[in-house]
C-alpha cells in the first residue's frame, strides 16, 4: 500500500509533460535512495526497488557521465563492478538494448585496466590511455543514442517506460 508521498500509477499516468513526470520520478529515487556515498550499500538498496525504478536508478549516473564525459571516466568515477552489472540491466529493462551491449562491451575492455582505473591517479594518466582509444567506438556509439534525445539523453528511456510500464514503478 502506498503511502501518501509514494509515487502512484495515477500521478505517472497524469503526469502532464515529460518534464513534469521526470520530476515525479527523481523524487521517488531520491526519497527511496538518499544516500550514495557508499556503492555496496547503494547496490543492495537498488534490489529492494520496484524493478522500474531500479533500472533507472542504476543509469542514472551513466547518463550523467556521457553527458560529462565518456564511457571510461565513467568506470574511473564509478569504478564499482556491482554497480556496472546493475546498469548493464537497467539498459536492458528500460528498453535500451544497444546500449546495454555497448556498455556490456566497454565494462569487459574496462576490466583489463581495472586496477589502474580504481588507482588515486587513475584520471591523470587516462586521457590518451590504452583504454581511452580502446573505448573511442564505444564513446561515439553511445553518444549518438544519447543525442537521439538531446533533452533528455538517455533517461528518454526513463520516461518511455514510464509511460509504458506505470505498474512497475510502484510498490
Amino acid at each position: 500500500m502506498a503511502t501518501n508521498d509514494s509515487l502512484t500509477i495515477d500521478q505517472i499516468r497524469t503526469a502532464p509533460s515529460d518534464k513534469a513526470l521526470f520530476a515525479l520520478l527523481s523524487t521517488e529515487l531520491e526519497r527511496r535512495l538518499p544516500d550514495r556515498s557508499d556503492l555496496d550499500s547503494f547496490v543492495q538498496e537498488l534490489q529492494h526497488l520496484p524493478r522500474g525504478l531500479r533500472a533507472m536508478a542504476a543509469t542514472y549516473d551513466l547518463d550523467v557521465s556521457m553527458a560529462l564525459d565518456d564511457l571510461g571516466w565513467h568506470f574511473g568515477n564509478w569504478h564499482h563492478k556491482p554497480l556496472a552489472r546493475e546498469t548493464i540491466a537497467g539498459l536492458k529493462e528500460l528498453g535500451a538494448v544497444r546500449a546495454a551491449e555497448i556498455f556490456e562491451e566497454a565494462f569487459r575492455m574496462a576490466e583489463h585496466y581495472w586496477s589502474q582505473l580504481g588507482s588515486e591517479s587513475w584520471h591523470v594518466w587516462y586521457s590518451d590511455s590504452d583504454p581511452d582509444k580502446a573505448l573511442h567506438s564505444l564513446n561515439i556509439e553511445m553518444w549518438s543514442i544519447c543525442n537521439r534525445s538531446s533533452d533528455w539523453g538517455l533517461m528518454s528511456y526513463w520516461l518511455e517506460y514510464a509511460r509504458r510500464y506505470p505498474e512497475r514503478l510502484v510498490g
